[in-house]
């Protein structure tokens, strides 16, 4: 009776295109920040003594360890010494560069810029990432990228740029040469840098690693380095409600939902999905990011952000013209989805909000 069931469920999951996976993670994904500033508004409603219990270092550590955990159930397996043993002491110091800087730097700056910044503007800052990723695997891996691909990266680097320099004056701005430039997104810029290098140190050196160990180890390793940081710079009662009830019952709407749906609908997605498919539907996170701020946050896009989001948004569907021209050849994704795929992908689409 179980195994019957078990197969019927089975088959209903295998008729279920690839796509249809791919399109919940990417909505999942995509209303991650809005939802993330939305609990922190929560518990600036309901303090504990003067300290909000859900800040954005309390949902970072928090969603990571939520995170943590669901990666641990999928790929415990490739978790063995045999495979273990084939990993090289530089390989290793590649992969602790790569968590540092895209599991630990890169999201916490890029929350700390949700907090000063709305959540319109680190959602299209962040999209200088994929140009960055481009020009960085030109000069330094001397990759041949097609010509559509320039001129949309191209194309959203100047919506990028006109996006930041076009923000109506505000509190947390900074003065550079006569531009007024918000703090939250210089902060946002430097994530996109960090995350560009990251995908590049992994396209040079980690694409043979398997896609389990890299993905838990960067997780892992991130969520420490990133709290001791936290601890650092904020002090040593910055992370004492990190484990309040109130915070946990909202974490578990949080990482149920962004956590364990997004990443398991996203992972099931790439194990049944062309990579041209994957690219495209990932292009899509802007759009529901900022419709999710609209719906969830009531914030209304401003000139700057129409303006630039618009450039950016032409150039990121030129770019797939480019992505679909290099990926014709492919026809599907091995049955594990690689690590070189994995980091392709992540950066096209940009962050996914953990």
């Amino acid at each position: 009776m179980v195994s019957r069931y078990s197969r019927r469920k089975r088959q209903i999951h295998n008729k279920i295109p690839g796509q249809i996976y791919l399109w919940l993670a990417i909505l999942i994904f995509g209303a991650s920040s809005a939802i993330t500033r939305k609990l922190t508004e929560i518990g600036a409603q309901n303090f504990i003594g003067d300290r909000n219990p859900i800040s954005l270092c309390n949902v970072l550590f928090v969603g990571n360890l939520c995170a943590l955990m669901v990666l641990i159930i999928i790929y415990w397996r490739q978790w063995n010494r045999f495979i273990l043993r084939k990993i090289s002491k530089q390989t290793w110091f590649n992969l602790t560069i790569v968590a540092i800087l895209s599991g630990a730097i890169a999201p916490g700056l890029i929350f700390q810029a949700l907090a000063l910044t709305n959540v319109n503007n680190v959602v299209l800052v962040g999209r200088l990432e994929p140009p960055l990723t481009l020009a960085l695997s030109v000069l330094l891996l001397k990759e041949r990228v097609s010509f559509w691909s320039i001129i949309g990266a191209l194309i959203s680097f100047i919506g990028v740029t006109l996006t930041i320099i076009l923000q109506p004056p505000g509190q947390e701005m900074m003065n550079l040469q006569g531009f007024h430039i918000g703090i939250g997104e210089v902060l946002a810029v430097v994530a996109a840098f960090a995350l560009a290098v990251s995908t590049i140190i992994g396209k040079q050196n980690l694409t043979q690693i398997p896609l389990g160990i890299y993905s838990v180890f960067r997780t892992a390793l991130g969520t420490v380095i990133f709290f001791f940081i936290a601890l650092i710079l904020y002090g040593g009662d910055h992370f004492m409600d990190a484990f309040s009830p109130f915070l946990w019952q909202w974490m578990l709407v949080y990482g149920v939902v962004i956590v364990v749906l997004g990443q398991s609908f996203w992972i099931k997605g790439l194990r049944a999905s062309t990579v041209s498919v994957a690219s495209l539907v990932g292009s899509f996170t802007p759009i529901v990011g900022i419709l999710a701020a609209y719906l969830v946050l009531a914030e209304v896009p401003t000139l700057a952000q129409y303006t630039g989001g618009s450039l950016i948004l032409v150039g990121i569907f030129i770019s797939q013209i480019g992505i679909k021209r290099q990926t014709s050849h492919v026809s599907k994704f091995a049955k594990k989805s690689s690590t070189a795929t994995e980091q392709k992908l992540e950066s096209n689409m940009g962050f996914k909000g953990i």
